[in-house]
């Protein structure tokens, strides 16, 4: 049986504070999603609705070069759609669902983010009569890719 002496239980409950203070920045900045993206695009819009809906805090920035954004964020054009977000300290391209960026966040895999390219009828903030399969891709800095997710 193991005793634990009222100085050491009180000094727990004294760090308590302090390492719930470290803990809760990592969280929040793990929830909070920066998404550039165009002003007049209503799917964009839609998806950061999607991404609020699903517990992640939004600062979504209204920008004239999403390309120039997409490359600043080391994103390949050729898996660009019409926003970008970072997350986590991850790049996120396009309208992936909220499912897979926590999954993204819970595993940390080597990557430098994930992308829906296009604009799949269907995905988060493409929603409509008509749900085509897509895939979400894991992509590294060199622009290498694979599947990590199929809806």
């Amino acid at each position: 049986m193991v005793r634990f002496s009222g100085a050491l239980f009180l000094g727990w409950l004294l760090l308590l504070p302090a390492v719930q203070a470290y803990a809760q920045p990592r969280a929040a900045a793990q929830d909070t999603a920066v998404v550039f993206k165009s002003k007049s695009c209503g799917c964009c819009n839609d998806w950061v609705r999607h991404l609020r809906s699903n517990g992640f805090r939004v600062d979504a920035r209204d920008v004239e070069d999403i390309p120039g954004q997409r490359a600043k964020l080391g994103v390949p054009q050729e898996l660009g759609s019409c926003h970008t977000a970072i997350v986590g300290g991850y790049a996120i391209e396009g309208h992936v669902p909220a499912a897979d960026i926590r999954r993204l966040l819970k595993e940390r895999p080597r990557a430098r983010g994930l992308a829906v390219p296009g604009m799949p009828l269907g995905s988060p903030g493409m929603e409509g009569p008509r749900k085509d399969p897509y895939e979400t891709l894991l992509f590294q800095p060199d622009g290498r890719y694979v599947v990590f997710e199929r809806h």
